[in-house]
């Protein structure tokens, strides 16, 4: 099963952090306390192609929030 990691890093003059979290929760994220922000359970094994394309999802959703992200996306 595929699980996609987030781990962010905020500006002071962007957008609130329980903005973002909402944002990221209505995409199916749900915070995380081990070692990243948030976490995203595919339920599946998913391709390469998959990930690239969620990542420009989370991407756009982010646009202009001024959140810069790290996404790391594990096999278990």
């Amino acid at each position: 099963m595929t699980k996609t990691f987030l781990l962010l890093q905020f500006d002071s003059e962007g957008a609130p952090y329980s903005e973002v979290a909402a944002t990221l929760e209505d995409m199916g994220f749900r915070a995380e306390t081990e070692g990243y922000d948030f976490v995203y359970d595919w339920g599946r094994p998913v391709s390469v192609a998959e990930s690239l394309t969620f990542a420009d999802r989370i991407q756009e959703a982010l646009h202009g929030t001024r959140v810069r992200f790290r996404i790391e996306s594990t096999e278990e």
